[in-house]
């Protein structure tokens, strides 16, 4: 939950901040005022900084180099200040655990988080910042263009085991959570500092930073027992041009914990690559825009959209197929949409490494340029779908467009794709996944039923006799209609279908013609019939086909 004070930029609790931050980085030994109290800035303090005038406070400040009694003494100062010109919280490796400085942090009413002594303050000071404007912006991990925090947790959660995303030269640039089974490795790589020499030694032995550079393929590498080195999954992070080529962006590192990877973990560690690559490049090139671009892309920003811009920023081709494909998410926890947006996007990216995925309010959207076939694409969407539902508790329906002619017709395929996603699920001729074609027709009746019954001058009083006439009387002549017009007008079917003799069901027939005074043999007034009986089903809530 963001928070805001007067004077301060708004923040987001201390104990979030210190959980994404890591327990082999850090921990909180003494937290006065809770561990809900609101970071939104953070900086490097050193002893000539505490001897400054008090200016514009910063919640968070890292203590470097200061002795143990220029803290007791800054902090009796600030003790004297006003609350909203302190430090909400400090941190401090060598002095933090001692009793005269925890008892002076308490006094003035500032947490005190102890640093491990081999972390590097920089690496600390990167992370934090990052996180803090991860943290301000909006709530959507899928478009997002720094999100890397919340994608190490993502390939986490769901390829088992512990996630680090590294720069090409080996500087961790985000992490997922840890626990006790993390191994010496990843500690010393979340301190900011290089893993063992002689694992480091083994690695480029076998080849191992060769082939991360040169191909996208998924190493496994066998746990390492002598230097107490568990079995990890590694690949590379490649961003490749329009024009071709490629460049090296870094290397996701997934380490065993206590349990086995989960079967699918290289599928989903190849679809985080992908991501990793776009993430990484445009926080590059145009940290700024992706947002934008996307929702222009999509249709949200009206017209007048520059596509050939568009296409440059997001690497992605101007021309030829593609398809477009949208997602509803009903979830019983309305906070779970984006864990499940994400997801959607890391087996997009797996399918097709070209994709691109975005969240517009409670629904996903993915664009698969350049795709190999339609089947290829339903059955996908159908396996994710169900996949989702029976791994998550969630459940969605799919709506494909197929083929879009290219990023011209992206924005009017997905608004054709809602026309679906709005459609009742009653509407999807094949479970919850299908494409515009498949159901145009359901589509299409489902709006003109939608429309008939805004409008109670469009409906017919002699359907609505019809019925009042069943229910004063205990008959069955609208159902007796209705498998009538089922069966195209063969009386021996209908008659079959609905378990009566034929000249009970002619009997009906005549009946309802003289109540109605609607013919059965006029095609205008079957027509017409067909449309109220549809109409009343609907509004009385009726299954029956």
């Amino acid at each position: 939950m963001v928070t805001e004070e007067p004077g301060r930029r708004a923040g987001v609790p201390l104990r979030e901040l210190l959980d994404a931050l890591d327990s082999t980085v850090i921990d909180l030994v003494e937290a006065p005022e809770g561990d809900a109290v609101a970071i939104g800035s953070v900086a490097l303090l050193d002893s000539d900084d505490l001897g400054e005038a008090p200016g514009t406070p910063v919640d968070m400040a890292l203590l470097v180099g200061v002795r143990e009694s220029a803290v007791r003494r800054w902090l009796g100062d600030i003790a004297a200040r006003p609350p909203e010109q302190r430090p909400r919280a400090i941190l401090l490796k060598s002095t933090a655990e001692s009793a005269a400085v925890r008892g002076a942090a308490r006094r003035s009413r500032v947490a005190v988080v102890v640093v491990h002594r081999k972390a590097r303050w920089d690496a600390v000071l990167a992370q934090a910042r990052r996180l803090l404007d991860r943290a301000g912006r909006p709530d959507d991990s899928l478009t997002t263009d720094t999100d890397l925090f919340g994608l190490a947790q993502i390939v986490a959660q769901n390829a088992g085991g512990m996630v680090s995303i590294e720069d090409p030269h080996s500087h961790v640039l985000a992490y997922s959570a840890s626990d006790d089974s993390a191994d010496e490795l990843r500690i010393l790589s979340i301190l900011g500092r290089a893993g063992p020499r002689d694992y480091l030694r083994v690695l480029n032995d076998w080849g191992v930073f060769d082939r991360l550079r040169r191909s996208d393929e998924v190493i496994d590498l066998p746990a390492h027992e002598e230097l107490n080195i568990k079995r990890r999954l590694v690949v590379g992070i490649h961003a490749t041009a329009v024009e071709g080529g490629s460049r090296t962006l870094g290397s996701i590192w997934l380490q065993q914990g206590d349990r086995p990877f989960e079967p699918d973990a290289a599928e989903v560690l190849r679809g985080a690559a992908a991501v990793a690559a776009r993430v990484i490049a445009r926080s590059l090139d145009a940290p700024s825009t992706e947002t934008l671009l996307l929702q222009r892309l999509f249709g949200t920003h009206g017209e007048g959209v520059d596509i050939p811009s568009v296409a440059g920023a997001l690497r992605v081709p101007v021309h030829g197929p593609a398809a477009v494909v949208g997602f509803a998410v009903h979830s019983p926890a309305k906070e779970r949409h984006s864990a499940l947006g994400s997801v959607i996007r890391l087996h997009a990216s797996s399918f097709r490494p070209d994709s691109i995925a975005t969240v517009l309010g409670d629904r996903v959207y993915v664009l698969l340029p350049g795709y190999r076939s339609a089947s290829s694409v339903v059955a996908w969407t159908r396996q994710l779908v169900d996949q989702l539902e029976a791994g998550r508790g969630a459940v969605l329906r799919a709506g494909i467009a197929i083929p879009v002619a290219g990023l011209t017709e992206v924005a009017a395929a997905r608004a054709e794709v809602d026309r679906v996603l709005d459609s009742t699920a009653a509407t999807f001729p094949r479970g919850r996944v299908t494409t515009l074609a498949e159901s145009r027709t359901a589509v299409l009746l489902g709006e003109i039923f939608d429309l008939l019954a805004t409008r109670d001058d469009l409906r017919d009083p002699r359907v609505r006799a019809l019925f009042d006439y069943d229910r004063d009387h205990g008959s069955q002549l609208g159902e007796s209609v209705e498998g009538y017009l089922r069966e195209h007008g063969d009386v021996r079917h209908a008659a079959a279908a609905l378990r009566v003799h034929p000249n009970t069901l002619r009997y009906r027939l005549r009946r309802a013609e003289s109540i109605t005074g609607i013919g059965l043999t006029d095609p205008a007034d079957r027509l017409l019939l067909e449309l109220q009986l549809a109409l009343h089903r609907r509004g009385s809530g009726s299954t029956s086909n």
